[in-house]
């Protein structure tokens, strides 16, 4: 997967969040987009992921050499947010076959053997609207990262993990890069570690007049 950012911009009313951003994430490469609260980094993301539309410039996705149509990369890409909510009136395993309908598993992985490698072995028969925020927080990655998708996209992945939650997190990412192109928005230096490039957006905010 290759996406191309060219001249990209994005403003809300009359402010711009950011502007002028030619940038070429490429596969096989992990990226982190790095900036304070508030500075672009969410935004940048769901532009990319398709959930929000860029005020200018030009966005293209390139997956084998051949050009995806922007209404169709949701195929190739999963998501993980802090805003994003799970279907809470699911168990975990009724989450997990309604998720993998849609979105098959990498390495043809089974919903039993996924619950194992979250160790939410204990809760497969448990309501989501019932677990703790860090418990979710762990379902949403498991589901992000081990999807097939060629496009990774991680926003402030760690949010209420423990000291254990964000060691799990590493060592799973850490996992499953290989063939796959991951993005990750963050300002803490333990969600972005494993990146090879960084991003800063604030290199791209329009500096108001006077």
């Amino acid at each position: 997967m290759q996406v191309n950012l060219t001249d990209l911009g994005k403003r809300y009313n009359y402010e711009w969040i950011f502007r002028k951003l030619t940038y070429t994430f490429e596969s096989g490469t992990s990226y982190a987009i790095l900036g304070h609260n508030g500075s672009g980094k969410s935004t940048l993301l769901t532009i990319i992921a398709g959930h929000n539309l860029a005020s200018e410039g030009q966005l293209t996705y390139t997956l084998g050499g051949k050009s995806i149509p922007q209404d169709e990369v949701y195929r190739q890409l999963t998501l993980t947010a802090p805003y994003l909510e799970l279907v809470e009136e699911f168990t975990l395993l009724e989450m997990l076959d309604f998720h993998t309908r849609f979105k098959p598993l990498r390495h043809s992985l089974s919903n039993a053997a996924l619950i194992d490698r979250m160790g939410l072995q204990r809760s497969k028969n448990k309501f989501v609207k019932d677990f703790s925020s860090g418990m979710k927080q762990r379902l949403k990655l498991g589901l992000a990262i081990y999807s097939n998708s060629s496009l990774l996209l991680l926003d402030e992945p760690t949010t209420n993990l423990d000291q254990e939650g964000v060691a799990w997190y590493q060592e799973h990412v850490a996992q499953n890069k290989e063939g796959r192109l991951i993005i990750v928005g963050s300002n803490i230096q333990h969600e972005y570690s494993f990146c090879d490039e960084q991003l800063r957006i604030s290199d791209y905010h329009v500096v108001p007049r006077k």
